[in-house]
């Protein structure tokens, strides 16, 4: 076997970031009011031994949540990515602290997440949504921290700005799927690694096919069978394009070549993935649907945090079913490896027409077929490849900008319950 591409997130590595000599590792979260966040925090609470969170970032939206959990925690300082909720956030924050009490700074604009992520602390967990986690993910690598990364996106549409920056080990996996892979990878060398299994519970519609798709809701496309999570990660588990992001993903981290990645369904999410090495065996990684695992590893990392979340109970009976893909229903993820072969600009055109299509279903513009078709189209028209060259976040701006706004227009052209041959000019 040949060895693999240079690994970015090897766990036979140790990054040489170290915990103050006593005391807990101070963490800062970026996302705190999210699904993640707020589960990275619960993981936080029930291990003050362990951690100890300096700095909290969010949008601005939820600024009586985000208050709370600053005055909970007592951190020194919490940024809101909307300039004009300053002010409300003071206020806020002034109602949970008492008249009187010292606040923690207010950080505030598009940048606060990033300068945040770059003051001193232990280790940052990105648990952003989208690609605007970008920035702050760089920051955090400059800065020499430790990143435990939830927000995907900035790896795939920052792919060589990112895997050119960080040092061998500073980057931890959240997802459920990649801390998985992280971890059955211990079981051997990377030369003796034959492929990578990425399993998808398959959503909402495992079993539909492409016809049973045309008229899905909003509404359907939000029951996720398994996870509870926020509503643009969730409709991209309905499309499968997150499982299309996280085959990207696992390329960038684990330097495997696409053709020896595959995705097969797994309804009850309970293995989370597998590594397959060259004498035919497989490893595995099991437990239980729980977010807190794989952050409580990725905070805690290289040491496990006891506790973290239920094991399997093997005094059941458990059935475990694992199912081919169906790439006809669900387009995305060969659409994801072809994005993520021509590297480039291709996947931040991916990524960032997603995004668009995704907000225009939930908005009831465009029907659930059409997300994934819109993409394939602006990816077709956009996408430029560029594997092996540089790139330069402006690059990557550009590209997003661009796609964008080309998503935008056909969405705006789109008749409801178009099917991918209409929407053909």
């Amino acid at each position: 076997m040949t060895e693999s591409p240079a690994c970015l997130a090897d766990p036979h590595l140790r990054y040489p970031a170290q915990p103050p000599p006593e005391g807990p590792r101070e963490v800062v979260i970026l996302g705190s009011t999210g699904s993640i966040g707020t589960q990275a925090i619960d993981v936080v609470l029930r291990n003050p031994r362990l951690f100890r969170v300096t700095g909290l970032s969010a949008g601005g939206d939820r600024l009586e949540l985000l208050a709370g959990q600053a005055h909970r925690l007592r951190v020194s300082a919490v940024a809101v990515a909307r300039p004009e909720a300053a002010d409300a956030l003071r206020q806020a924050l002034r109602a949970q602290y008492g008249v009187g009490a010292a606040l923690p700074e207010v950080l505030a604009g598009p940048d606060a997440a990033a300068q945040l992520a770059s003051r001193p602390c232990h280790t940052v967990l990105n648990g952003i949504t989208g690609s605007i986690g970008l920035a702050p993910t760089l920051a955090a690598i400059a800065a020499g921290h430790l990143l435990a990364l939830a927000n995907k996106e900035s790896l795939i549409v920052g792919g060589p700005l990112v895997t050119e920056l960080a040092k061998p080990g500073q980057i931890i996996p959240v997802d459920s799927e990649h801390s998985a892979l992280f971890q059955a990878l211990l079981g051997g060398s990377r030369a003796e690694v034959d492929r990578l299994v990425v399993t998808a519970s398959g959503g909402p519609f495992r079993g539909r096919s492409r016809a049973q798709l045309a008229d899905v809701t909003p509404e359907d496309a939000l029951a996720h069978p398994t996870w509870q999570m926020g509503p643009v990660i969730t409709v991209n588990s309905a499309t499968l394009v997150n499982k299309g992001l996280e085959v990207i993903e696992a390329h960038l981290l684990y330097g495997i070549p696409f053709d020896r990645i595959e995705v097969v369904v797994h309804p009850q999410s309970y293995v989370h993935s597998m590594v397959e090495f060259v004498d035919g065996s497989a490893l595995l990684q099991a437990s239980p649907p729980d977010m807190r695992l794989p952050i409580a590893l990725a905070l805690g990392w290289p040491d496990r945090v006891a506790g973290a979340a239920p094991s399997c109970d093997w005094t059941t009976a458990h059935t475990w079913e694992f199912l081919p893909l169906d790439t006809d229903a669900f387009p995305s993820v060969p659409l994801a490896r072809r994005v993520g072969s021509l590297g480039g600009t291709a996947p931040a055109v991916f990524n960032a027409a997603n995004e668009e299509c995704v907000d225009a279903f939930l908005a009831g513009r465009l029907p659930f077929l059409g997300i994934v078709d819109t993409v394939e189209r602006v990816v077709d028209e956009l996408a430029r490849g560029g594997a092996g060259t540089s790139l330069t976040l402006p690059d990557v701006l550009e590209a997003e900008r661009v796609a964008r706004r080309r998503a935008r227009e056909l969405v705006g052209g789109h008749p409801a319950g178009a099917t991918r041959q209409e929407m053909t000019p």
